[in-house]
């Protein structure tokens, strides 16, 4: 039976996979046909771009999905999240390969321990389809104002000369550093970390799992989550910006601190929320860490006012709104 369902979900996302193709291509027809016209120096989208902006997604998703990082209803949406991040700038869609590829290898990482402390652990880490759209959400969204503000380019950091599409530019990386930062501060700080946590609003230890619980390690981790996605923001702009654009523009390499901020900031917004507007309990009979209160479960934190998913949509939006005032702030 289990042979049976993985064909089926390959199968079925073979097929979705083939029409998301399909589309893509007559969407660029149609694109070229009513609106931009085919010659080249009126396309604000090159064929090539279009092509690259399809193809690279279905390799990456099929390969996340064989790899069971991401379940099948998340590969589906991870489609028309990537197109749309590859088609406004090469950067967006590396870093939300670098987010695909760290957080599941971190959600991996000694599993079997955090799976006897906390009860909504998933098996092998995938990432479903409302994961994907709480983590990337945010992304996708400023992804398409760039797309109907700057266009298709892939410009550096410059808020001089470039002010719309850097703002830009910077809340997407807040948006998914906050997202990788947090992945690694959770998954890895709950193994790594040698004590308990405490809870940030009142530091008093608190049982692993909890909610709104930090470690220096766990922060650390969320710093470095953080700096690899602004790496992969760096290593875009350097392969793809134009050398006019970059001559004028302040030392991208701050882009990679810029990163490590939004990881640790977005870190430690998600566990201000996550100690006062997500439940945090421990069952009784499990000893597990629950986010339902309910008859049999010891109170530790928090209200019961936010799941885990809207935590980590809010965490991210913040942090995507924070960030281009800190890119700023450090000369970009």
């Amino acid at each position: 039976m289990a042979n049976i369902a993985k064909q089926a979900a390959s199968g079925f996302l073979s097929i979705g996979s083939l029409l998301f193709v399909i589309t893509s291509l007559f969407l660029f027809i149609g694109k070229n046909l009513f609106i931009s016209g085919w010659t080249a120096d009126h396309a604000n989208i090159t064929p090539l771009r279009w092509v690259s902006s399809t193809v690279v997604p279905v390799i990456v998703v099929s390969w996340g999905h064989g790899r069971k990082s991401l379940s099948t209803s998340g590969a589906l949406l991870a489609l028309v999240v990537g197109f749309c991040l590859t088609l406004a700038h090469y950067s967006f869609f590396l870093c939300l390969l670098a987010f695909l590829i760290t957080s599941s290898k971190a959600s991996k990482y000694k599993q079997e321990i955090t799976a006897k402390q906390d009860e909504d652990v998933k098996e092998g880490g995938q990432m479903n389809w409302l994961q994907v759209l709480c983590n990337s959400g945010i992304a996708f969204e400023l992804c398409l104002l760039y797309l109907l503000d700057i266009g298709s380019s892939d410009l550096p950091v410059d808020f001089r000369h470039q002010y719309r599409a850097s703002w830009l530019g910077m809340a997407v990386l807040g948006a998914i550093s906050c997202c990788n930062g947090d992945t690694w501060a959770s998954e890895l700080g709950t193994v790594l970390a040698r004590g308990d946590p405490f809870l940030i609003t009142t530091f008093q230890k608190v049982p692993r799992g909890t909610n709104g619980g930090v470690t220096p390690v766990g922060l650390l981790s969320s710093f470095v989550g953080g700096l690899v996605i602004g790496f992969a923001y760096f290593m875009g702009v350097l392969m793809s910006a134009a050398s006019m654009d970059m001559e004028v523009a302040p030392n991208q390499i701050l882009v990679i601190l810029v990163g490590g901020l939004g990881g640790l900031g977005g870190s430690l917004l998600d566990s201000l929320l996550g100690a006062s507007l997500q439940f945090s309990g421990k069952d009784a009979k499990t000893s597990k860490i629950v986010e339902v209160a309910r008859e049999g479960v010891i109170p530790i934190a928090g209200k019961m006012v936010l799941d885990n998913h809207s935590v980590n949509l809010v965490s991210s939006i913040l942090t995507a709104l924070l960030l281009p005032k800190i890119a700023l702030a450090v000369g970009l």
